[in-house]
C-alpha cells in the first residue's frame, strides 16, 4: 500500500478505485478565478462545479487526476471544497505547464525542484494542500529552453520525492523522444513517467517506442479535435491487443469552470466554449469509450485494468 497525497489529505492507493488521471476542474491564468470570478460565468460557480462531480461519483468515477498547474490558474481551495462537496478524490499537480514568465529566465532547476518538493512535502502556501504527481510540458514549439528548465526542475523533484511524473506532450512532432532524453539524462525511472495527450496521434509505431522505454501512456484527450473519438479507441484497441494494456490511462482532459466569451450580440452564454464541444464531460468515456471497447472484444477485466489497476500502478511504483 502506498499513500497519495489528495486534496483533502493522504488517501491509501488502494482507496483510488476507478480514476480519470487527466482533468482539470477550472483552468485559467493564476489568480484570475478568485480576482475575475464574473468572467466564470453564473454566481454558483463553485455548486456547479460540486454538482457536476457529485454526478461523476454516481457514475462510478472515484478519483480524478486534476492537472491544473499554478500557470494554468490552480486553486486549492476550490479543488477542496468540490472534493469534499461531490466525494471525489481529486489529486492536484505541481510542477509546470507552457506559460513560463520571463521573470522567471535565469532561475536554475535545482531553485524550481525545491519549491515543486515544498508543494509535495509542505503544501501550497498558506494552505497545507499537498501535491500528489509533478507535471511538465512541451508543444508544438517543442522542448524550449524554459520547458528544458521546468522539465529537469520536474525530474530532481520526482528523484528526490519519489512521486509521479505526468507529462504534457505533442505527439504529432514526437516531442516525446527529447522529452525523455531529458529524463534520462536526469536520471528518472521512466516506469515513474505518463506522457500525456498521446491519443492525439494514430502512430502506432510511436506510442510503442514511449512505451518500450517503460512510460506509460495518457491517451487522455476524449473526445479530442485532432483525431476522431473512434480513431483514438481503435489506436487504443490496437495498443491492447499488442500487449500493452497494463500502460494505458484512458481520460478526457475535460475542464469544469473556464471563461464563458462573450457572442457579437453581446450575450454571454450559460456555457463555456469547451462543454459544448463535449456535452457529456467527464463521463464521455463511460457512456461512449468503454461500451466501444467492449463491442470491439476487450473484456471486462481488462477494461477495469484501464481505469483501477493501471493509476494504482503508476502510483505505487515498481
Amino acid at each position: 500500500m502506498t499513500t497519495i497525497n489528495s486534496v483533502l489529505g493522504p488517501i491509501s492507493s488502494d482507496d483510488l478505485g476507478f480514476t480519470l488521471m487527466h482533468e482539470h476542474v477550472m483552468v485559467s491564468a493564476p489568480a484570475m478565478f478568485r480576482t475575475y470570478p464574473d468572467l466564470f460565468g453564473p454566481e454558483d460557480r463553485e455548486a456547479r462545479a460540486i454538482d457536476t462531480f457529485k454526478k461523476v461519483k454516481a457514475e462510478g468515477i472515484d478519483t480524478i487526476v486534476d492537472a491544473t498547474t499554478y500557470d494554468l490558474g490552480r486553486d486549492p481551495e476550490l479543488l477542496c471544497a468540490v472534493a469534499e462537496g461531490s466525494g471525489v478524490n481529486i489529486i492536484n499537480v505541481t510542477g509546470w505547464w507552457l506559460d513560463v514568465p520571463r521573470f522567471l529566465r535565469g532561475v536554475s532547476p535545482n531553485q524550481m525542484a525545491r519549491e515543486f518538493i515544498k508543494d509535495i512535502n509542505e503544501g501550497f502556501r498558506g494552505t497545507g494542500i499537498k501535491a500528489g504527481i509533478l507535471k511538465c510540458a512541451a508543444d508544438f514549439e517543442g522542448v524550449t529552453v524554459d520547458l528544458e528548465l521546468m522539465a529537469r526542475a520536474a525530474a530532481r523533484a520526482q528523484i528526490e520525492t519519489g512521486i509521479p511524473l505526468m507529462v504534457h506532450s505533442y505527439p504529432t512532432g514526437q516531442v516525446a523522444r527529447r522529452q525523455i532524453e531529458i529524463f534520462r539524462e536526469e536520471g528518472v525511472d521512466l516506469t515513474r513517467v505518463k506522457i500525456d495527450h498521446s491519443n492525439d496521434t494514430t502512430d502506432i509505431e510511436y506510442l510503442k517506442w514511449i512505451l518500450d522505454q517503460g512510460c506509460y501512456l495518457g491517451l487522455d484527450r476524449y473526445p479530442g479535435r485532432l483525431v476522431s473519438p473512434e480513431a483514438r479507441t481503435a489506436t487504443m484497441k490496437t495498443l491492447i491487443d499488442q500487449g500493452y494494456g497494463d500502460k494505458l490511462c484512458p481520460s478526457h482532459d475535460c475542464i469544469c469552470l473556464h471563461i464563458h466569451k462573450e457572442r457579437p450580440d453581446g450575450t454571454i452564454p450559460e456555457e463555456h466554449d469547451f462543454f459544448r464541444s463535449n456535452v457529456d464531460q467527464y463521463l464521455y468515456i463511460h457512456r461512449h469509450v468503454i461500451p466501444d471497447l467492449v463491442e470491439m472484444g476487450v473484456s471486462e477485466e481488462t477494461v477495469r485494468s484501464l481505469f483501477v489497476d493501471n493509476p494504482r500502478r503508476f502510483f505505487v511504483g515498481a
